[in-house]
């Protein structure tokens, strides 16, 4: 099985032009999937897999997982066996009728504007790594980067005197996004004072680095934020994604239309999209609520 999984592995790369994150998720649900199957019911060939093997398998998940991770792994078992099918190993599609468990949509969490001004604000500016954090965050929340598109700038993508930044998106898709004023200025600084001292022997192309010149990992960007939020006092749980979730939701709120937004945020389906209207619509009723008399209901004496 494992010769499959490495041309599903090609695949994914070379013609789907998956992402890293997407790749790695994928595999390691597949590999799981494969384990089972010759643990349980020794099957190490394709075309010995049968839907009662698959709805074993996802039985089994029931016992230990929720319903939103189930549907991640039957997402990667059904695309595992749909290219099974289009490249003639197996003669049908045994996966596609199963359906993926129904998950409960929640609203993303969203930061206040003064929220992200006081993270912000907890930016030491006068250090070399404070530099960098502050270029960080005024990127991704300025433009509304995912937290790998923002690792993945290299130092050729941006185009500081044009204002503007090339990211690469999902399925290696670039677009063009702009940068703010406080973007720039922030950039400016940590390229001209701040990178250089960060380089070491082995030069890198990648915009933001760690401590020891190598690329900034996702781990030690999300640590970074997770601190400066802490001692901002933000209580809401903050990840990179929360500073794009605020992105998106304060341009709507400020009047942007959903298919500039969609364009900005390189989402490909409006629907996508559309989440940030309903963030907008209950942050709107529960300010109303919190700020009209007569919004609630009060308990009245006779």
């Amino acid at each position: 099985m494992k010769y499959i999984l490495n041309d599903y592995l090609y695949h994914l790369k070379q013609e789907k032009g998956a992402s890293k994150n997407t790749i790695d998720a994928y595999m390691r649900d597949l590999y799981q999937y494969a384990d089972f199957l010759l643990k349980y019911h020794h099957i190490d060939k394709p075309e010995h897999i049968e839907k009662k093997h698959i709805d074993a398998y996802l039985k089994s998940l029931k016992k230990r997982n929720t319903a939103k991770t189930i549907a991640r792994k039957l997402t990667a078992i059904k695309s595992f066996h749909h290219f099974l099918h289009i490249d003639h190993i197996v003669n049908d599609d045994i996966a596609k009728d199963f359906s993926t468990p129904k998950i409960g949509k929640s609203l993303p969490k969203v930061l206040t504007i003064d929220e992200v001004i006081r993270i912000l604000e907890q930016v030491d500016k006068q250090t070399t790594l404070g530099l960098r954090n502050k270029a960080l965050l005024e990127l991704i929340y300025g433009s509304g980067l995912r937290v790998s598109e923002l690792l993945d700038i290299k130092i050729d993508d941006i185009h500081l005197t044009q204002g503007y930044v090339i990211v690469h998106g999902k399925g290696n898709k670039e677009r063009m996004v702009p940068l703010s004023d406080m973007s720039l200025i922030a950039l400016r600084n940590y390229i001209v004072k701040g990178r250089e001292e960060l380089i070491n022997e082995e030069r890198t192309q990648y915009l933001f680095l760690n401590a020891y010149g190598n690329k900034l990992s996702r781990q030690g960007f999300f640590k970074l934020l997770k601190k400066l939020a802490k001692d901002a006092g933000v209580e809401s749980d903050c990840s990179p994604h929360t500073l794009r979730h605020s992105f998106a939701t304060h341009l709507l709120e400020n009047g942007m239309d959903l298919r500039t937004l969609q364009t900005l945020l390189g989402h490909e389906d409006i629907s996508t999209t559309q989440i940030y209207t309903h963030i907008s619509q209950k942050r709107l009723k529960e300010s109303y609520e919190n700020a009209h008399p007569r919004a609630k209901e009060e308990e009245i004496n006779v």
